[in-house]
């Protein structure tokens, strides 16, 4: 997904000491004048405004400040020696930065209960109106999930009910299960061996025949064959693609604070680009079976039907089939191959040792000795 940046805002700290709320970027607590220590967690204000000043959003995409290895001060990035005590600061250590802080508070914050007095105070206050004592930040909102945005916005929407096309895939998931289970038992279940005599044979071969005629058909237009008669198109959702491109739709997710390791915070989105493309209905001349010819017989010579072929017309595909009746002491058994050269075998009156499946079905036949 393509991260977009919707601006920069500050970030608040606690000072350990006294429990006042500060400015991200303010090094000192503006209360005891303790200094913001080495390991500050950084949190979300109450109200988050974008940044207008220049300057400052310069200092947020600095990169993340660094501290002194020798008294700790924190410096903004790229400054070559310690503000509070000159040293070198080519061992200091940057802060940790990138993680998310939450989903970006633009509305109103909710009013803060004074701990000392009970006084609802504005949720931008610092200290209490009434009895001047630090208040806490207000309850921050559940972060967004891991993919920040575009899930959120997913599980908002309402569960579907499960219309006819959900009952009709249970069908379908059903009838597979069926049909495993089925090859499961013709499979793994022993067949038994019968034997048995050829007590009548029979023959079919089929040709298809296929005619050119017009058909319509949807697809993208690029796709479409040349010779086709294009008719009405329409804009469809062709794919979703990470960067921008020519008739695309942008989609958002909600907007997050990533902490920039500065005091400041980098609102950004996730987002992606929703590509359109033409849908098209088009006419297109296909070879469709329009017919079939079958001939059949009870002997051993098989032979192809010779159909009779109008204008636009010729052969499609050819099918044969062969089916051999087995008497034996339990019932008759009917066996079916598609090879000519193994059905010429099977001559009346001769006998088979028969491979029967659990389901009554044979499955293979070898001379009986």
């Amino acid at each position: 997904m393509v991260k977009k940046t919707l601006g920069y805002v500050e970030l608040e700290w606690t000072c350990p000491q006294c429990g006042t709320r500060n400015p991200g970027p303010q090094k000192a607590c503006s209360s005891c004048g303790a200094a913001q220590p080495k390991k500050v967690e950084f949190h979300q204000a109450a109200e988050e405004e974008l940044i207008t000043d220049q300057a400052e959003i310069a200092q947020a995409k600095a990169g993340p400040d660094v501290h002194c290895a020798f008294c700790g001060a924190r410096n903004p990035a790229g400054t070559v020696k310690c503000t509070q005590c000159g040293a070198d600061l080519s061992a200091a250590t940057a802060r940790e930065s990138g993680g998310v802080m939450g989903a970006h508070r633009e509305g109103p914050a909710e009013q803060i209960a004074c701990p000392q007095c009970g006084t609802l105070n504005e949720g931008t206050a610092v200290r209490c109106a009434r009895c001047n004592a630090s208040l806490p930040r207000a309850g921050a909102p559940p972060r967004p999930s891991a993919r920040r945005g575009l899930e959120a916005q997913s599980k908002e929407k309402p569960a579907r009910k499960i219309g006819l096309f959900g009952i009709v895939g249970i069908g379908v998931i059903a009838l597979i299960a069926i049909v495993a289970c089925v090859l499961i038992i013709t499979t793994l279940l022993p067949s038994k061996e019968i034997q048995g005599q050829v007590m009548s044979v029979s023959w079919t071969r089929s040709i298809e025949i296929e005619e050119l005629r017009d058909v319509t058909r949807e697809d993208w237009r690029d796709e479409i064959p040349a010779d086709a008669s294009v008719g009405t198109c329409t804009d469809k959702l062709h794919h979703t693609q990470d960067q921008p491109a020519a008739n695309a739709r942008e989609v958002c997710g909600t907007p997050y604070t990533v902490d920039k390791g500065t005091g400041h915070g980098e609102v950004v989105q996730d987002c992606q680009y929703e590509v359109y493309a033409d849908w098209c209905k088009y006419t297109a001349r296909e070879w469709k079976q329009v017919d079939t010819v079958t001939l059949s017989g009870q002997d051993y010579s098989p032979r192809w039907p010779a159909p009779a072929f109008g204008a636009q017309q010729r052969e499609g595909d050819q099918r044969q089939s062969y089916k051999v009746v087995f008497e034996t002491e339990e019932k008759n058994y009917t066996y079916e191959t598609s090879d000519p050269d193994e059905y010429s075998q099977y001559q009346v009156g001769s006998r088979w040792i028969l491979k029967v499946t659990a389901l009554g079905g044979v499955r293979s036949a070898e001379p009986a000795r």
